[in-house]
């Protein structure tokens, strides 16, 4: 783990890079327990976590060091944890999941139909709409460069939009510039933060 100061410069530049509307989430997926204070130190503000179980562990010993959004597959049976910690969930993908969840969340879209990935479809976007969807999301097909996910996420900016729907969640490490260009409101960043 790099140091607090490290950590800082880096965000500090993507930020910069992204500007001021875009929401920088912290993807704590690798990061240890035991590191998490390093993201305290470094003026960490939102964080994301995958796994219900590590989003309760590092809550209980972090609490309000954060605000806490929930970026991996939303299990039903984990929405309680869910609902009882996190500001906003990134990856809403089943009905039964929406019935539980009491936080506002985004539809996560699988543009591409990769069967490999959670995701809805695109039409079924508007069976999640009477719930408290705030916006999309989508994590586009791997690709060698970021402009290979500029389509993507230009499709997920105009489906939000004929949606009435304000936020969008697109963009990592590898291609959190290009998402910010087309519109994203959050990037989810993990490697580029945390790797020595």
């Amino acid at each position: 783990m790099p140091s607090p100061e490290t950590i800082r410069a880096r965000l500090d530049r993507i930020q910069a890079e992204v500007g001021p509307n875009v929401t920088v989430v912290a993807a704590t997926k690798y990061v240890p327990l035991a590191e998490m204070a390093a993201l305290v130190e470094a003026g960490i503000q939102v964080v994301g976590e995958n796994r219900a179980q590590d989003l309760e562990a590092k809550h209980a010993q972090y609490g309000d060091a954060f605000r806490w959004h929930f970026i991996g597959h939303l299990q039903s049976n984990k929405v309680k944890v869910v609902n009882r910690i996190c500001e906003l969930v990134h990856s809403l993908d089943s009905n039964s999941a929406a019935r539980r969840l009491e936080v506002p969340a985004l539809v996560q879209v699988n543009l591409a139909g990769e069967e490999s990935k959670s995701g809805v479809p695109p039409g079924e976007i508007p069976s999640y709409l009477a719930y408290d969807v705030r916006g999309l999301s989508t994590m586009p097909p791997a690709a060698s460069s970021p402009e290979e996910s500029r389509r993507w996420f230009a499709r997920l900016r105009d489906l939000a939009a004929e949606h009435g729907l304000r936020e969008l969640s697109m963009g990592t490490t590898q291609d959190y510039a290009v998402g910010a260009e087309e519109g994203a409101t959050y990037v989810r960043i993990g490697s580029i933060l945390f790797r020595d």
